[in-house]
């Protein structure tokens, strides 16, 4: 049974959705990437436990601790959640056409398979808890063109994750993706 984290999560109304078309490099995806801002409460010890017990009370597992690579990457075998325990960064996402977000403690963005994203620039404390859909294999693509036709397939073909990260079977995530 999963873990009740209610009143660890801020609301599910206030999810931003961000489209990004392929851009030669970076492949993208039709499914849009999610920001939840404000969505785990850090005020604890150890903000990074908080976002693990969310996320692995909500199926989301294979978890890390650390930053975002300052190079443009994405993953072409599973969806990604990124939540920022501490500190602030900007991020591009979506490759060289994107968008370049500021995130910053409590916030989660969920990044679906072959979305490009890159650090640009962050405060010395950031603190990334990085979490896949349980049962992904992940992998660690750079982008080009080249690469780009290889995995457009597999990247269509990495399944919805059965819950969102944050809010579990009836978040937001699942409406946004179905929609897609």
């Amino acid at each position: 049974m999963a873990e009740d984290t209610r009143n660890q999560v801020g609301p599910a109304d206030a999810v931003r959705a961000h489209r990004f078309a392929a851009d030669g490099e970076i492949p993208n995806n039709t499914l849009p990437l999610l920001v939840y801002p404000g969505a785990v409460d850090v005020s604890g010890a150890d903000p990074a436990a908080a976002f693990e017990r969310v996320f692995a009370g909500n199926g989301w597992g294979g978890s890390w601790r650390n930053g975002i690579f300052s190079y443009p990457h994405y993953h072409s075998t599973a969806h990604e959640v990124l939540g920022i325990a501490r500190g602030e960064a900007e991020v591009r996402f979506g490759g060289a056409g994107g968008a370049v977000l500021s995130v910053g403690p409590g916030d989660v963005v969920v990044i679906p398979a072959g979305v490009g994203h890159q650090n640009l620039g962050a405060s010395a404390d950031l603190l990334v808890v990085g979490a896949y859909p349980r049962g992904s294999e992940v992998d660690l693509k750079r982008g080009g063109a080249a690469e780009r036709a290889a995995v457009e397939r597999t990247i269509a073909g990495v399944p919805l994750p059965a819950s969102d990260p944050v809010h579990g079977a009836d978040g937001p995530l699942l409406r946004h993706w179905r929609e897609a």
